[in-house]
């Protein structure tokens, strides 16, 4: 009965997977626009790989949401190269405020609730990612005459349980008269390990952050990260640190989703 079971799923998996790879294929054909969001990652690197295997150049544009000081050092220029290397239009998506900005502003106008994004609330990445890149692809969908858009991401299940319950391929609720909006996670299905050997096989290098000991990239402190990670990135950008401890303190609330303060994390 159980090996029914599992036959039964690994056939819906199956099928699933053949609905969206014709759906897929079917937007590539009427000229659909995909949209590579980069955050430098190697997620992000190795799902550019991937596209530019199946998608035509001209129906791909790479987009990366600067989030300043916050990010790694040479996270842009890896994505600026990637999608140079490749002929592919590069944009550059800014919020109006840095992370630590925006904490401030929280605290300052609700002290009574946490000033920091959670796992749960992450303002980082509606308003400081996926807000600002939401903006420039209209932008540029409009001044190309693309009417359909498909939004791709480089979340692997690997990752988490939450990644692993993302639906690969879906309609975004966004979608409006003028702009038909797609997700697509073309790399859902990669192990890690797979994902390195691609981008080695490719003749590219990742970011230098994995080198280091890094297991994530984006922020230097995420919400999200790992102990290591934080204490990577304190190592590397100690005065960066300083300006996360220092909003710890002046706010009363913590960084990390875990509620430990970062000079404990790291310690």
């Amino acid at each position: 009965m159980e090996f029914q079971q599992q036959r039964m799923l690994f056939e819906d998996e199956l099928d699933a997977r053949a609905a969206w790879e014709s759906e897929v294929d079917r937007l590539i054909g009427s000229g659909a626009l995909f949209v590579a969001n980069h955050s430098g990652g190697k997620d992000s690197q190795v799902q550019l790989i991937r596209l530019l295997e199946r998608v035509p150049a001209n129906q791909l544009v790479v987009v990366h949401a600067s989030l300043g000081p916050m990010e790694w050092p040479g996270a842009m220029e890896l994505a600026r190269d990637q999608a140079a290397a490749a002929d592919l239009p590069f944009i550059v998506a800014k919020a109006g405020k840095t992370l630590l900005e925006m904490v401030e502003r929280r605290f300052e106008s609700r002290p009574e609730v946490p000033s920091w994004p959670s796992a749960s609330t992450r303002q980082c990445t509606s308003d400081l990612k996926r807000g600002p890149i939401q903006r420039e692809v209209r932008r540029y969908a409009k001044a190309n005459g693309f009417k359909t858009i498909v939004n791709c991401l480089g979340l692997r299940a690997q990752e988490s349980p939450n990644r692993a319950k993302r639906t690969v391929f879906s309609r975004m609720g966004i979608s409006n008269s003028v702009l038909t909006w797609y997700e697509w996670l073309p790399v859902h299905d990669m192990r890690t390990t797979e994902v390195f050997e691609a981008i080695a096989a490719a003749g590219q290098q990742p970011h230098y952050a994995y080198a280091l000991g890094n297991d994530r990239l984006s922020c230097v402190f995420c919400v999200m990260a790992s102990k290591p990670d934080l204490r990577n990135g304190r190592a590397q950008h100690p005065e960066l640190f300083e300006q996360y401890v220092a909003l710890e303190q002046r706010t009363g609330y913590t960084m990390h989703m875990n509620r430990i303060p970062l000079l404990e994390l790291t310690a």
